[in-house]
């Protein structure tokens, strides 16, 4: 899960060259590319060297983009740019735009649910997911925006406000909507498994 199950890169001698081990899919080898625009766009220049990440255990297959921010930090971290890297009991989650930018990402509330589990206290994750984890109570949840941002918060530049979220107004607020279920026409399967789904039946 994130920063807590990628081993830091590190660079290693011989042509310039970036490797992601640890049973990696598409998406995620497709990360690289990613990860050096969205560092080179924040304004940040690397030295070159042959970068290897693991994402540990070898043996469970890394799937999406969420990857992207905890590699691109892991290798900021390794390369001296952030130096505040007291994150061991921090996770961290995000896709990067190519410009820099924290993309949202699916699953933030079960990580959340699972970190909170593993004893994590903090959170850093794209600020459109930080409501949907901060239904996770006691674990301190921070959304970010871009790389640069998280940059910052992470060298203690900056502060960001955590995401907190009460769950009695989640249920309290009531929501009004133009369309009503009986504007539907037709579709009368679909119509009956939505009834039998709100009804609480499976």
């Amino acid at each position: 899960m994130a920063v807590r199950s990628m081993s830091k890169p590190i660079y290693l001698g011989g042509l310039p060259s970036w490797e992601i081990v640890g049973l990696p899919d598409t998406s995620v080898k497709e990360s690289k590319e990613r990860i050096k625009a969205a560092i080179k766009n924040t304004g940040l220049k690397l030295e070159s060297r042959r970068i290897v990440i693991n994402l540990s255990p070898a043996n469970t297959k890394k799937e999406g983009s969420m990857y992207d921010l905890p590699m691109a930090i892991g290798i900021l971290i390794a390369n001296g740019v952030i130096t505040q890297n007291n994150i061991e009991k921090t996770v961290i989650i995000g896709e990067l735009s190519l410009d820099g930018r924290v993309n949202k990402v699916n699953g933030a509330f079960p990580i959340a649910l699972e970190a909170k589990k593993l004893g994590v206290e903090e959170i850093i994750l794209p600020k459109e997911n930080a409501k949907e984890a901060a239904i996770v109570q006691n674990i301190r949840v921070i959304g970010v925006e871009n790389l640069s941002e998280t940059i910052k918060y992470l060298n203690k530049e900056i502060t960001i406000q955590e995401e907190k979220i009460q769950i009695e107004d989640m249920f309290n607020k009531r929501q009004q909507y133009d369309m009503d279920f009986k504007n539907v026409k037709g579709q009368k399967s679909v119509k009956r498994a939505l009834e039998v789904a709100a009804a609480g039946r499976t």
